[in-house]
């Protein structure tokens, strides 16, 4: 541990008991009116529970305010040549009582986690090349809309790895 978190602290808010990695560090943080906090740092977005868990940038498919914080999460379904097929779960929402520094930093890094995007709308597919927090190098990805199932997505990635050989 260095001097300045000896002195300091490591940024997270008093009661988390989250495991931080030696370099990752708390960008903001907001109390979740249930118990626990919502953290984010530079390698995720931690989530309470009786053992809060972090999600990593590359894997969360969507934020947004809707009365509270619901962030719906991506697990990896399989692999389509270079690209990561990814399915949601389903939403989880955090009521916060004061959401704009977390909803700023979130929005920032998963944003900032995009290299690269593109939409095949039939059947509706986004394809993005995304980095991997604390690691070098980037991932394809690709994640169907609503409804839209790993076979039709496998297809459009099909379709794209082909373009990607050109």
């Amino acid at each position: 541990m260095g001097l300045f978190q000896r002195l300091f602290g490591n940024g997270a808010p008093d009661g988390f008991t989250g495991s931080l990695e030696k370099d990752e560090t708390v960008i903001a943080h907001a109390p979740v009116q249930t118990g626990g906090h919502v953290v984010v740092t530079s390698l995720g977005l931690w989530l309470p529970g009786d053992e809060p868990r972090r999600i990593g940038w590359h894997l969360i498919s969507k934020v947004k305010w809707e009365g509270a914080l619901r962030v719906v999460e991506a697990v990896e379904a399989s692999v389509e040549g270079p690209v990561v097929l990814l399915e949601d779960l389903p939403a989880q929402r955090f009521a916060l009582d004061d959401p704009r520094r977390v909803l700023r930093a979130i929005s920032q890094r998963v944003e900032g986690s995009i290299r690269a995007r593109e939409r095949v709308e039939s059947p509706g597919v986004w394809i993005l090349q995304r980095k991997i927090p604390g690691r070098d190098g980037v991932v394809w990805q690709a994640r169907g809309d609503a409804g839209v199932d790993l076979d039709s997505v496998r297809e459009a990635v099909s379709v794209f790895v082909s373009k990607l050989a050109d």
